[in-house]
């Protein structure tokens, strides 16, 4: 067993413990939460000398080993441009672990992630949600599959519409290329359940836990009448959404309130490098909070490197959203609106082991880092 002691605990869930401790059992889970936990020959002890200790921080939306550092078309596997309608695509297929972005974003605090395939498709095939700790994604998986990517917008447009070529040339294209295959998806799902097996359709199956509500559409929308688009087709269908990007969520913030459905805000940080960005801004995840949405805070990674996700939050933090709301938006929310709270997102007992103990806040101080970082119950970085 581990036990954490004198650390200034922030749970997500419940009030913050000065002085607190954290027991973690041998099967790596959290056993226990309290000010004191009496100390025993069994446990290995870690005297956290009064810093600040939080679950670890979950990225809801990037594309770490799909797309490996230090590389941009040699050796990524992030878009299979062939087809624009590729929901058979699986992440765990192109996944690299030992990319050194895992390494760095365990050292930052990160400590899980979804991540899979990019905008480039109408749908793009499955995310996973694994850890970022292990060389064999197998052993990694905490979901999957965890969602289905399609994309609106410009960016299916411009693999696919430049010079008028192929489809999609339009966003009326971009909705009828996802509505078209949503309803051959069900039609197939419901001949599967009256038993007339209907032949095998590897696309079609691919499509089946997004028909049963299983898992969500994962939306990359960047514009206010994208986002609507892709909510109107859900609601179309009746399947499960989360809206990736939301740029312009701040001018819809009242309307996506409304709607209910979780917002994963970024990448915030950098340069407007194409149109649809004119509304990125990091007041964003404040406005959607003020208005009543579920508010995650996104890298895009590689857009912006993984380990700057608690940075991100840092930011979001000092231009509106609160503070705490800010910590939650890399921990709890992303890991509700992805599926795997019963296991990540917050210090709890029966949760997974996965706690970091900062050298600062790295939320008020761009500098910080992880002075440990514990996954499953096992010191996996120490700070020298």
């Amino acid at each position: 067993m581990l036990l954490i002691k004198n650390g200034h605990i922030k749970p997500m869930v419940g009030a913050d413990i000065e002085n607190g401790c954290v027991l973690i059992d041998d099967n790596g889970k959290i056993s226990a939460l309290d000010k004191d936990i009496k100390p025993d020959s069994s446990m290995q002890i870690i005297d956290a000398q009064g810093r600040l200790v939080t679950p670890g921080c979950v990225e809801a939306h990037c594309h770490i080993g799909v797309h490996n550092s230090a590389m941009r078309w040699e050796g990524a596997d992030y878009n299979e441009m062939s087809d624009p309608i590729t929901p058979q695509m699986r992440a765990i297929d192109g996944i690299n672990p030992i990319d050194e972005s895992f390494e760095l974003a365990i050292k930052n605090g990160v400590t899980s992630a979804c991540t899979g395939p990019g905008s480039a498709n109408v749908v793009g095939g499955t995310f996973a949600a694994i850890k970022l700790v292990g060389n064999r994604v197998d052993d990694m998986i905490i979901k999957n599959p965890a969602a289905m990517k399609c994309a609106f917008g410009e960016n299916p447009k411009g693999v696919y519409g430049q010079g008028g070529k192929k489809a999609p040339y339009t966003r009326m294209a971009v909705a009828a290329m996802l509505r078209e295959l949503l309803f051959k998806s069900r039609n197939y799902y419901e001949a599967k359940q009256n038993g007339k097996d209907p032949a095998f359709d590897m696309k079609l199956e691919a499509m089946i836990p997004v028909i049963k509500k299983e898992i969500p559409l994962k939306a990359h929308a960047h514009r206010a009448d994208d986002i609507f688009t892709s909510i109107r087709i859900a609601k179309e269908f009746d399947v499960l959404l989360t809206l990736d990007h939301c740029t312009d969520g701040a001018i819809i913030a009242q309307q996506l309130a409304k709607e209910g459905y979780p917002a994963f805000i970024g990448p915030s940080f950098g340069a407007k490098t194409k149109i649809e960005l004119q509304g990125k801004d990091f007041k964003t995840p404040g406005e959607l909070y003020k208005a009543g949405v579920n508010v995650s805070i996104i890298t895009d990674a590689p857009v912006i490197p993984l380990q700057y996700l608690p940075m991100c939050a840092g930011f979001a933090a000092d231009s509106g959203l609160p503070y705490e709301e800010a910590w939650k938006a890399i921990t709890i929310n992303p890991a509700t609106a992805i599926g795997i709270a019963d296991r990540v997102g917050s210090i709890e007992p029966g949760k997974d082991g996965d706690v970091v103990i900062w050298n600062a806040d790295p939320l008020t101080t761009v500098a910080a880092s992880a002075y440990m970082t514990i996954v499953d119950g096992k010191i996996v970085y120490r700070a020298e």
